[in-house]
């Protein structure tokens, strides 16, 4: 029987990764983006791979969408098992200078979406009545707060507390609720980040990626790849009795 991930956010990045590595242990992925084109590449290259996999457009911002975007994966694809809540934005600017819109707007993606993307999936995985998987994208930032990310990282803190209350009330319906913690990914997300908080220190943007890599014990980015097998193994059996972690991906830059 055909198993579902709905990966958000997985037009690119660590979503893209994600994808490309769930589908190697037999999920048909539903690639949902608010970039409907990078979806379907993703989606297109996975099934000239041999795979099964569609794209859907989703603001994850918008709850109806959210929904939406479960009932017609599902009717096209099959009962959900994973829902992997990726997708995210971020922007760098000080706190007393960051726009207000930009700080909502990151609100309603970051927090409100994974908060929709919880619902949509617990209400569709209580109606099938075998349990599921809910997997979270927090960061680094949700355990140590970042300068020149207040936004971002008040949402990341978020979506570690929303992991821990979902885990605790869906626990009785079998549905494991964790989340990830990537450190630095080099992804396009990345090379914005550091090219304005090199700007803003008035550095290069090989001195802003020098500074950084002298944080991380093992030398060395992550690429989405690392990440996608932590996800990959929160979705498997052996973490079955593992659930309202948030599990830290990072290299060794921050110990907990």
């Amino acid at each position: 029987m055909t198993k579902l991930a709905i990966v958000t956010g997985a037009g690119q990045g660590i979503g893209k990764g994600i994808a490309e590595r769930l589908v190697k242990d037999g999920y048909a992925i539903a690639v949902a983006d608010i970039n409907s084109e990078t979806a379907t590449e993703v989606a297109n290259k996975l099934r000239n791979k041999g795979y099964q996999a569609k794209a859907y457009y989703v603001d994850v911002a918008n709850r109806n969408e959210v929904f939406a975007l479960v009932k017609h994966a599902v009717a096209d694809l099959g009962d959900l098992a994973l829902y992997v809540n990726n997708a995210g934005i971020a922007f760098i600017d000080s706190f007393i200078d960051s726009d207000p819109k930009r700080v909502e707007r990151l609100f309603d993606v970051n927090l409100k979406g994974t908060y929709w993307g919880i619902q949509a999936a617990a209400k569709q995985f209580k109606k099938q009545g075998k349990g599921g998987r809910i997997i979270n994208a927090a960061s680094l930032a949700g355990y140590e707060a970042s300068a020149l990310q207040s936004a971002y990282s008040v949402s990341k803190f978020g979506i570690r507390g929303l992991t821990q209350a979902a885990a605790k009330e869906l626990a009785v319906d079998k549905i494991t609720v964790n989340a990830y913690n990537p450190g630095i990914v080099r992804t396009k997300m990345r090379d914005a980040i550091d090219k304005k908080i090199a700007k803003i220190k008035h550095e290069t943007i090989t001195q802003q990626q020098a500074n950084c890599l002298k944080e991380i014990a093992l030398g060395r980015e992550a690429k989405p790849s690392y990440v996608a097998e932590v996800v990959a193994w929160f979705a498997s059996s052996g973490a079955g009795y593992v659930t309202g972690q948030s599990l830290q991906v990072d290299g060794g830059m921050r110990f907990y």
